[in-house]
């Protein structure tokens, strides 16, 4: 017994071990870039070995960057793009992943499995006729601001993803919930608003914090699509900063790091969903 102990133990201690390491390497180029954004003009920011402690400490980079840009604005323009898009996916995937749990009807395992291979294709290989598509309907900023937000956000309003997530969240709570909602006399769309939809709070939550990650990060759509400045969102108003023929890295990571501030912020309010119960809200 001893010895099953000790092995229990060696292996353990090896396993967090190695669980550090490889917590410390993914968090690196984070923390270089935190200290980055702390240096000052006298210090080296790409010295090798890479010298963590900033020795030329200062504040004066995210200042800058709040100076040189319109930070606030393109962080207007993010939010309004990140909120219409996790408001649409939320929306739209429980839309389509209900029928495709609880109803039946032909066709219904073609169409799922036909869903699921669009994951397949990155959105890169369908840029091009999406931008043709968005030029068609005039959904670009040089129209006006509104039809530029929607040219932003219509692409990336339901994704395959969100939609088998929803599905599978629907396909775990017990039918008979639906069945007493029926009998006390609910309607189709009652039972999914008022009864399955409460259930699946933690998928929504999940499916909220990947798409408004996805969203704020989103850099290569916008830079194609937008014309205007003032429309820019925080990844292509941020890598204005870099010049043509020079680049202040110090104030892209300034500005880098402002950027993943909204992301913290809304995966700690959403966090609490995640240990919520799939039932939290049924019998209301």
């Amino acid at each position: 017994m001893k010895i099953d102990s000790l092995k229990k133990h060696i292996t353990g201690f090896w396993t967090h071990t190695i669980l550090i390491l490889v917590s410390l390497i993914s968090v690196f180029p984070f923390i270089w870039l935190i200290s980055t954004s702390l240096k000052g003009n006298a210090e080296n920011i790409f010295a090798y070995p890479p010298q963590i402690i900033p020795t030329d400490f200062t504040w004066a980079n995210y200042s800058g960057v709040w100076k040189r840009v319109n930070f606030m604005g393109y962080f207007f323009n993010s939010m309004i793009v990140a909120a219409g898009t996790v408001l649409l996916n939320l929306i739209l995937s429980a839309m389509a992943g209900y029928p495709l749990a609880r109803m039946e009807f032909k066709g219904k395992k073609i169409t799922f499995f036909a869903i699921l291979a669009t994951i397949m294709i990155p959105f890169q290989a369908i840029m091009l006729p999406v931008y043709l598509i968005t030029l068609k309907l005039q959904l670009v900023d040089s129209v006006n601001n509104i039809a530029g937000f929607i040219g932003l956000i219509m692409p990336f309003a339901v994704s395959a993803f969100g939609i088998f997530l929803m599905r599978q969240a629907f396909l775990g709570i017990p039918k008979e919930m639906e069945e007493a909602a029926i009998i006390d006399g609910c309607s189709v769309f009652q039972v999914f608003w008022k009864v399955l939809l409460p259930m699946v709070k933690p998928s929504l939550a999940v499916l909220a914090i990947f798409t408004f990650i996805g969203s704020w990060g989103e850099f290569l759509w916008p830079s194609i699509v937008l014309t205007k400045e003032a429309m820019y969102t925080l990844p292509v108003g941020v890598n204005n900063l870099q010049g043509m023929f020079s680049s202040n890295w110090r104030f892209i990571a300034a500005g880098s790091i402002l950027s993943t501030i909204p992301i913290l912020i809304f995966f700690l309010a959403m966090q609490r969903y995640f240990i919520s119960g799939e039932n939290e809200g049924a019998v209301k």
